[in-house]
């Protein structure tokens, strides 16, 4: 499985991410030309080579009208509550623009744009999530956000940059590390405010986090919103084979680098990794267990068994195991606390080596028999299906091996 995996232990923003994975790309200038070509108004994309403590990388530059957009953030990207306010003419040392965009004009904007329809949604779902953060931070309806001119273009191409290389990338699956935040103050129009910024806690709702050692502001709107958007799960890095390294940097200079890095690889497909979940009770009845595991296969489950186990005070208990697909984890949690009386589940992620298989029907004198037939590894091996088996030997009132001797 072509697996794409973003480290955000520096955190994330829109311009250090496009960066990570413009450096994956094979050709940068060529992917350079067809962002020209998509026809982002006013827009110029630049490429830099960038230094952090020792590793060498990319750095994107976003000019709107000829300047960069100024921030107070740790990256030195747009996002403080996206330079927004329809009630301030200007932020972050702009007081000379003054005119602000509202969400339909960035979305006729983004529908303007020389790019396949799939990108445009891809772009205009991001921003949305993004507006709909700051209408909740502000009390205002979606509708009333107005975005700081230069702040709107610049996170308009940041946001586009990334739905492109994403499109070209095209991974099977992404997986981020948790974020981290940084932690301290920040200066935006309203004055100060506690990181995360209220917008970028709102995005970052459901995503693991960490503040980490850095007093800066490390995730901006729009990094989390991107990461959002496209990461499936948030998790240390899987077992991965490596094929391209991208460090997308940011401008300022920490002790450690500044930087997002990309890394994209081949893990194992998703039907040969499996979810382990399992947990102790001891104070549920054999029928309320055999109901559980019901419900469990039910919602999923590839396999659900139980070992009698002695739990603290000696009580005598039951574990119930589960194994699930990864994803349908969250649904089989789910049944599990429904249907069992745990207060607790573990989980432990697997690979696990698979024979191909197949079912045959075959024509006997007792009707259409299925067949399961198994290869690989050197093996070949095939089994009747059991319920056609028992099925016959019910019919003829015989024992089971019998019926399969008369196959």
């Amino acid at each position: 499985m072509k697996t794409l995996y973003l480290d955000c232990g520096m955190g994330a923003a829109g311009d250090m991410l496009a960066a990570a994975l413009l450096e994956l790309m094979p050709d940068r200038e060529a992917f350079a030309k067809r962002f020209r070509e998509a026809g982002i108004p006013g827009v110029e994309l630049q490429i830099e080579k960038s230094e952090k403590c020792g590793i060498t990388g990319t750095h994107v530059k976003m000019l709107v009208q000829g300047e960069e957009e100024v921030s107070e953030d740790a990256h030195g990207e747009h996002d403080h509550e996206h330079d927004h306010d329809h009630e301030h003419g200007h932020e972050h040392g702009h007081d000379h623009h003054h005119v602000h965009r509202s969400m339909r004009e960035i979305e006729h904007i983004v529908n303007e744009l020389k790019l396949d329809t799939q990108i445009k949604k891809d772009v205009m779902a991001i921003y949305r999530l993004i507006a709909e953060a700051e209408s909740k931070v502000h009390g205002k309806e979606v509708t009333e956000i107005h975005f700081h001119e230069v702040g709107a273009m610049d996170a308009i191409a940041d946001i586009t940059a990334v739905c492109m290389l994403m499109c070209e990338i095209v991974p099977d699956e992404v997986i981020a590390s948790p974020v981290a935040t940084g932690y301290g103050a920040v200066r935006c129009a309203h004055g100060m405010l506690s990181v995360p910024a209220p917008a970028t806690a709102l995005l970052l709702q459901g995503i693991p986090v960490y503040a980490g050692k850095i007093e800066a502001e490390l995730c901006t709107p729009t990094g989390a919103a991107l990461l959002k958007y496209f990461v499936k799960r948030f998790e240390q890095m899987p077992l991965l084979t490596i094929e391209k390294t991208g460090y997308g940097m940011g401008k300022k200079d920490f002790a450690r680098a500044n930087c997002v890095r990309a890394i994209l690889g081949k893990t194992a497909d998703s039907e040969d990794q499996v979810v382990e979940l399992s947990c102790n009770v001891d104070d549920m009845t054999g029928e309320e267990i055999g109901f559980a595991m019901e419900r469990l296969f039910e919602a999923g489950a590839l396999e659900v068994y139980t070992v009698p186990v002695y739990m603290k005070k000696n009580r005598p208990g039951t574990l119930i195991r589960v194994l699930v697909s990864p994803e349908k984890k969250e649904q089989i949690v789910r049944a599990m606390f429904q249907h069992t009386s745990t207060i607790g589940i573990r989980e432990n992620r697997l690979n696990r080596y698979v024979l191909d298989r197949h079912i045959t029907e075959v024509e006997t004198e007792d009707g259409i028999i299925r067949r399961k037939e198994v290869s690989g590894y050197g093996v070949r091996r095939a089994k009747w299906e059991y319920d056609d088996i028992a099925r016959i030997a019910a019919e003829k009132g015989c024992s089971i091996r019998e019926t399969e001797k008369r196959l």
